[in-house]
C-alpha cells in the first residue's frame, strides 16, 4: 500500500500499489466535493508532454489504470486518475455501499470541479490532455463543456447511449417511470444485482486472458474496490445525461473517440453519430475488441495507445 504525502488542504490516501503495476512514485490523496463526499485520486509522475486526466468507468478505481499510467509514461506524459463517488474507495450509497447509485449526473459534475481544485493545488504541468472511458466519457465530455482545460481529448467506448436489448427498451420507460412512485429509486436496475466476479468465458470487456486476470485480480485481493450493478436512479440519471450530452454542440477541440467492432455495453452508433458533428473529430474503430480498448490482447492494446498518443502529440 502506498501512500502520498499531502499538499496544504489534501490528505494523503491508501494506494494499492502491489495490483497496479504503474510507475514508480505514485501518490493519493483524499480531497472532498463541495457537498462533503470524499474522493480518491491518484498522481502518477509527471512527464515532460504534459499530464493526462483519465477519468474512469463505472464500477472502477485508480489501480486499474497503472498499466495505462505506464505506458504513458514511457511515450513522455504523467497521469492522473480518480475515484468517483460511489465507487473505489470514495464514499460509498449508505443504503448499500455494493450499488452505484447518484441521484444525479451533476454529483459527478461536483467530483470534477473538486479534482480540479487538488489538481490545480498540486501544480502539476501541463499542458492537459483527457482520457474519458465509458461513464467516464459521459463525465469527461460534460466536463469539456463546462470548460475543463484540455488540449485534446480521446474518449474509449464513451457512454453517449447505452446498449439495451430490445425487451428491455420496450420496458424501459415503464420501470422507469414507476420507480419513483413505488419507491425503487434505490433497487438494482433490472438484470443487475450485488457484485459477482465475472467469469473469463463470454465477459463483455476484453478478449485478452492476460488483461483479464489482471482486472480480477485486483478485487479479488482488495474487495473493498469490488462494485456490484447500478440503481434504477443512476440509470435514469445515465439516460438523462447521454441524451443531454448528444443534443449539444461538440466543443471546440481536438477529439478521437476509439470503439471495439465487438462493443456490447455502450452504443457504438450513437458514438460514430456524434463524432461526424465533432469538427476535426477522429472515430476509430479496433478490430475484433470489446469494451475495454485499453485492455484488450497486445495488438489492439498497441493499437489503441498509438491512436491516443497520435491525437494527442499532434495536439501538443
Amino acid at each position: 500500500m502506498t501512500t502520498g504525502a499531502a499538499p496544504h488542504g489534501l490528505s494523503p490516501a491508501p494506494f494499492f500499489d502491489d495490483v497496479a503495476e504503474g510507475p514508480q512514485g505514485v501518490s493519493a490523496y483524499w480531497v472532498h466535493s463541495a457537498d462533503g463526499t470524499r474522493l480518491r485520486f491518484a498522481v502518477w509522475p509527471s512527464g515532460p508532454k504534459g499530464t493526462v486526466l483519465m477519468m474512469p468507468g463505472r464500477t472502477e478505481y485508480c489501480e486499474k489504470y497503472g498499466r495505462v499510467a505506464a505506458d504513458l509514461a514511457a511515450a513522455g506524459y504523467g497521469m492522473v486518475t480518480f475515484d468517483w463517488r460511489g465507487q473505489g474507495l470514495a464514499d460509498r450509497p449508505e443504503h448499500r455501499r455494493d450499488m452505484g447509485h447518484v441521484m444525479s449526473f451533476d454529483e459527478y459534475r461536483q467530483d470534477v470541479a473538486a479534482f480540479r481544485g487538488a489538481i490545480s493545488a498540486l501544480h502539476l504541468p501541463g499542458p492537459f490532455f483527457l482520457i474519458g472511458h465509458s461513464m467516464g466519457g459521459a463525465i469527461g465530455l460534460r466536463a469539456l463543456h463546462d470548460g475543463l482545460p484540455v488540449k485534446a481529448a480521446v474518449f474509449t467506448a464513451p457512454m453517449w447511449e447505452i446498449q439495451m436489448k430490445p425487451h428491455l427498451k420496450v420496458l424501459r420507460g415503464l420501470v422507469l417511470s414507476l420507480s419513483g412512485p413505488l419507491g425503487l429509486e434505490q433497487s438494482f436496475a433490472p438484470t443487475t444485482g450485488p457484485y459477482q466476479p465475472m467469469p473469463f468465458d463470454d465477459n463483455p470487456l476484453t478478449t485478452d486472458r492476460a488483461q483479464f486476470d489482471y482486472m480480477a485480480r485486483q478485487t479479488e485481493e482488495h474487495p473493498d474496490l469490488a462494485l456490484g450493478g447500478p440503481s434504477i436512479q443512476w440509470l435514469k440519471s445515465a439516460l438523462a445525461e447521454c441524451a443531454a450530452l448528444m443534443a449539444m454542440p461538440a466543443p471546440a477541440l481536438t477529439c478521437t473517440a476509439l470503439v471495439g467492432t465487438r462493443e456490447k455495453i455502450v452504443e457504438p452508433e450513437a458514438i460514430e453519430r456524434r463524432m461526424a458533428t465533432w469538427p476535426g473529430g477522429r472515430f476509430a474503430l479496433i478490430d475484433g475488441a470489446e469494451h475495454e480498448v485499453l485492455m484488450e490482447a497486445p495488438a489492439m492494446r498497441t493499437q489503441s495507445l498509438r491512436i491516443i498518443l497520435d491525437t494527442f502529440d499532434g495536439a501538443a
